[in-house]
């Protein structure tokens, strides 16, 4: 049975602090040990204030630094920002104030590892600080999204995915949002962070995950040990079927696992959902263009097929089709694997 924890909280420090410490304690236990290589993984999304709900509240985020630093551990606070210079980012959102005469270390992701996440991706390249870490803290904000409907905590671990590997992984995945989901899902399985909590206190709605979207005051955190299980509790509490959110019901698999919820789950009232959008960048007349020549693509050598069938046999995508002489690729289906 997975635990999720649900607190009404507001940003006013002195009494967030003891909430998160709370989590911490109640999630975290005692993996933290002097000599851990602890990071802490906010949504830094792109150079914004705090009240505009786009990414992590810079309280949650002192919250957890202090909690580690309590800890003996020094935190290193990271993420690789779809928009907008890291640096530029911790000052408009003001993380660098708020955590001023702290002992953290920011430092971009930049350098990635190959990680084999199995079938149909196999490797992916996952920046080497999240891999190498013994403790990851997941901080995602609470928003939606117009690819994905919702953002939650499995999805913000995309940003692991280091600087031009994202939308070269939008350009892979093409229109097919069930495959670009589960990509999504073998990140966070293979990452596994031990500790997710959620900043809901002002959430965002409408057009998200950017400045489009739309602040909402819904005055929560939340935190579980299972970011699979706490976003599907969070989606209910925004009166979303889970199962239309993809993350959810891939990570969820055939089995349905029994939720504790700790607290009150509060009932959000006539959330906003997306207009949902193509998951590739850029104009849509260019979509097409983009994954045809900036995206590797898979091509049969004619000398060496013998028309065996293991290739369209196996394709995730079905993305090949065959004759009686060649076989051929619908590279607007295929994703890259």
């Amino acid at each position: 049975m997975s635990k999720v924890y649900i607190r009404k909280a507001e940003y006013d420090y002195s009494t967030l602090k003891p909430l998160v410490f709370e989590l911490m304690d109640s999630i975290a236990g005692d993996l933290i040990k002097k000599g851990s290589r602890v990071l802490i993984k906010p949504n830094l999304l792109l150079p914004a204030p705090p009240d505009r709900a786009i990414v992590t509240h810079p309280m949650i985020v002192r919250a957890a630094a202090e909690y580690v630093i309590a800890k003996g551990v020094r935190p290193q606070i990271s993420d690789s920002p779809a928009i907008g210079s890291f640096e530029k980012i911790l000052k408009e959102s003001g993380i660098r104030d708020a955590l001023e005469g702290l002992d953290v270390e920011y430092k971009e992701f930049k350098d990635f590892v190959s990680v084999d996440v199995g079938k149909p991706f196999e490797k992916i390249e996952i920046a080497k600080d999240a891999v190498n870490a013994d403790v990851i803290i997941n901080l995602p904000k609470i928003k939606t999204h117009t690819h994905m409907l919702l953002t939650l905590g499995i999805k913000n671990l995309f940003g692991c995915i280091v600087g031009m590997k994202k939308p070269e992984w939008h350009l892979r995945a093409g229109v097919d949002k069930e495959m670009f989901a589960a990509m999504l899902v073998k990140i966070y399985q293979a990452l596994k962070p031990e500790v997710n909590i959620y900043d809901g206190i002002l959430a965002m709605e409408g057009q998200g995950p950017g400045k489009s979207g739309v602040p909402r005051k819904i005055g929560v955190i939340a935190g579980s040990a299972d970011a699979a299980s706490a976003d599907r509790v969070i989606s209910e509490m925004l009166g979303v079927e889970p199962d239309l959110v993809l993350t959810n019901r891939i990570a969820q698999g055939a089995v349905i696992e029994e939720i504790d919820i700790d607290g009150e789950l509060p009932r959000v009232e006539n959330f906003r959902l997306p207009e949902m959008t193509p998951i590739v960048f850029g104009p849509k007349i260019a979509h097409g263009f983009f994954r045809r020549h900036l995206v590797q693509r898979p091509e049969c050598d004619r000398s060496e097929c013998r028309l065996c069938g293991e290739c369209w046999k196996y394709c995730p995508a079905e993305a090949i089709t065959h004759d009686n002489k060649k076989i051929f690729f619908d590279y607007d289906k295929c994703i890259r694997c």
